[in-house]
């Protein structure tokens, strides 16, 4: 029953949030690097924050530092939907927000500066490219949904969070999903929503990972990672700014230049990430050489992709120019 209302309370703010959307002219709109053709409204992940302070009203507030860091991403980012925040300003808020999320999971104690810098710049990394990958309809939902699940299964076994928080989180992307993973999505995700779910699912990697002290849980995220990291490296290759919005992503190509409809490139990512995650929990396998096997693996695979297909999206470009 108290899941219901939940989900009820989340399915409400949800559309009250289209509400002022809609009249403030929250929208996003098309362009050369887009991969929708129709206005759209933004923000409809700021979901996800509704959904971690429900989650503190119900069960009560265990995670203060996180829950202020999290409002503090959340705010900065939709800032910047509605209205463009300087790079330095955006990163300052990023920063102390994980800060906040590193004492919640008291690792500020642990260890020299140099390790607590090297985690922030990771962190914010992934955050961030958990906010570059949101471009097309349900990949953002999927995804986290791809994440959530191994976690939920990893903590009924040996409970690193507070699985409420995982089930309430759960629900909030299950009710975005509704409204962004179909053809014509009703909203996207815009930044308050991608690097909300990004911060949250990293606090919960995060404790899992200081609850065991392994690494390789951050498999969770490989699919994402090898497709950002390597995106990084060829845009980097080819002379551009990698702060400036693009279609060069894997996934962009198969919505975009090869007309894969949205929904089945997210569903495949979805798929993918759960297949790999699921395999590392109940694989009988060194996890060392399983995330190692599964990273080459999907490397190769880009690659091979982009060799294949990349000039379809310069082809692209071209005409654009012309």
């Amino acid at each position: 029953m108290t899941y219901l209302i939940i989900t009820g309370l989340l399915i409400v703010l949800e559309l009250l949030y289209f509400f002022v959307a809609d009249k403030l002219n929250i929208i996003d709109r098309p362009n050369m690097r887009s991969s929708h053709t129709q206005i759209t409204l933004r923000g409809g992940g700021v979901v996800f924050l509704f959904g971690a302070w429900i989650y503190a009203a119900f069960y009560g507030f265990q995670y203060p530092w996180f829950l202020m860091g999290l409002t503090m991403i959340a705010a900065i980012s939709f800032m910047d939907d509605v209205r463009s925040v300087p790079n330095k300003v955006r990163l300052l808020v990023h920063f102390a927000s994980m800060l906040l999320l590193f004492y919640q999971l008291e690792m500020l104690t642990l260890g020299g500066w140099w390790m607590i810098l090297i985690a922030l710049i990771v962190c914010t990394g992934i955050i961030n490219a958990y906010n570059f990958m949101d471009g097309i309809n349900g990949i953002t939902g999927g995804y986290s949904l791809a994440i959530l699940l191994p976690l939920m299964i990893v903590n009924a076994g040996q409970p690193f969070t507070d699985m409420n928080l995982i089930y309430v989180t759960g629900l909030s992307v299950v009710v975005f999903c509704f409204f962004n993973y179909r053809t014509k999505a009703k909203c996207f995700a815009g930044d308050v929503g991608s690097v909300s779910i990004a911060f949250i699912l990293l606090f919960m990697l995060g404790a899992l990972i200081m609850s065991t002290g392994q690494l390789w849980y951050l498999i969770f995220f490989v699919v994402y990672g090898v497709d950002s990291v390597l995106t990084i490296c060829h845009r980097l290759l080819l002379h551009e700014n990698i702060f400036k919005a693009h279609r060069k992503h894997a996934y962009q190509l198969m919505a975009n230049e090869l007309h894969i409809p949205h929904v089945t490139v997210s569903t495949v990512y979805m798929i993918l990430q759960m297949a790999v995650s699921i395999g590392s929990i109940y694989i009988s396998i060194n996890k060392c050489i399983y995330f190692v096997s599964v990273l080459v693996t999907l490397c190769i695979a880009y690659l091979l992709f982009m060799k294949k297909y990349y000039h379809l999206h310069e082809e692209y470009l071209k005409s654009k120019q012309q």
